[in-house]
């Protein structure tokens, strides 16, 4: 059995650091009430307390999302979920719509949009205006008469100028809008999945196979290992059983809270029992930390890989406060001490 901690961008976990997250400032920290979220409360908190760059157009979706009926909630209401992320919003079945805030994101690489869920996180779009953009094709496609379409062209201001134009999807004369939003707005998750499963419902597995392998293009969703876990499914259904449990075994490879499903899930495509959970309860044990150091793997690099395992371990059962400050502490060894207060910081 291989068995490893992870890739995160197409590299070792333990690959170097980008040297914009080495540099060392000074946060100022402010409270953020959960009564009074606004959009410049989750401006200031990405800036001063994530220390990332807060999405240009972030105010327009917040409002976006509101009247699409989600509540705008508190950035440092993370109680319970994975401490990456950055809540935006809530829906009335208590979802929550959030930014992701990679320890270690390429230098330029926005923030991805994701809903947050008990094992982790799902990707909703790449990028701020990404999400936009699609929510502002799919209001249009309801046709101008539906209720809140108006209002949400309305809230989504300079954004949506810059973005989309009204009546763009009835001028294309493309009647199936996944088509169009794949072509005009960019890649999704779900859209790719509902493509391939849409491929089995007419029985041309070929195709089917083909998107699933085309999803897990590694400069399509770097750093997700969903569409790997997707394209393992993929193979189990056609009968290919040993790729599908190469393809699980490599899913797993990448953060398991991305893998868009609970770890299980995946583990029992790659035939794999607690294999991967016990090789990585050892590498977080002093007797593994020290093995790698007598290796010659530098501490900051260990410390790197201890954060990253335990939230392997903690997307198991959903166990993120437990491990949060042991979490946090890694980060400041690896010296991140930015994101080391990121993670702890809760309301």
């Amino acid at each position: 059995m291989k068995a490893g901690g992870g890739l995160v961008f197409g590299v070792p976990r333990a690959a170097a650091l980008p040297t914009f997250l080495l540099r060392r400032r000074r946060s100022t920290f402010r409270c953020y009430s959960s009564s009074s979220s606004s959009s410049s409360d989750h401006v200031s908190f990405i800036k001063d307390v994530a220390a990332a760059q807060p999405p240009e157009h972030l105010h327009h979706l917040l409002k976006m999302l509101q009247v699409r009926g989600e509540s705008v909630i508190s950035p440092a209401m993370k109680q319970g979920m994975i401490p990456l992320a950055i809540p935006l919003s809530k829906n009335n079945l208590g979802s929550v719509t959030a930014l992701l805030r990679w320890p270690t994101a390429p230098p330029g690489m926005e923030m991805p949009v994701v809903e947050v869920r008990s094992y982790g996180v799902w990707l909703l779009a790449k990028t701020v205006d990404q999400y936009i953009h699609r929510i502002l094709v799919e209001e249009d496609a309801k046709g101008s008469s539906a209720e809140g379409v108006d209002q949400i062209f309305e809230a989504s201001g300079v954004a949506g100028e810059k973005l989309y134009t009204r009546g763009d999807f009835a001028k294309s004369a493309n009647s199936n809008i996944d088509v169009y939003l794949l072509q005009k707005v960019g890649l999704f998750p779900d859209i790719l999945e509902r493509k391939v499963q849409n491929h089995f419902k007419k029985g041309d597995h070929v195709s089917a196979m083909v998107t699933g392998e085309f999803y897990t293009k590694k400069d399509h969703f770097p750093g997700f290992g969903r569409p790997f876990v997707f394209n393992a499914e993929v193979l189990l259904k056609v009968g290919r059983n040993p790729e599908a449990k190469d393809a699980a075994r490599g899913a797993l490879k990448s953060p398991w809270w991305t893998l868009g499903c609970p770890y299980q899930e995946v583990a029992e495509i790659a035939e794999w029992d607690d294999e991967q959970i016990e090789f990585i309860k050892e590498k977080v044990s002093e007797q593994g930390k020290q093995e790698d150091l007598m290796k010659g793997k530098d501490a900051a690099q260990i410390s790197l890989d201890e954060a990253a395992f335990l939230l392997d371990l903690a997307s198991i059962e959903g166990t993120w406060d437990e491990q949060l400050e042991r979490i946090a502490e890694c980060y400041e060894e690896a010296g991140l001490p930015e994101i080391a207060k990121f993670v702890k910081y809760r309301e």
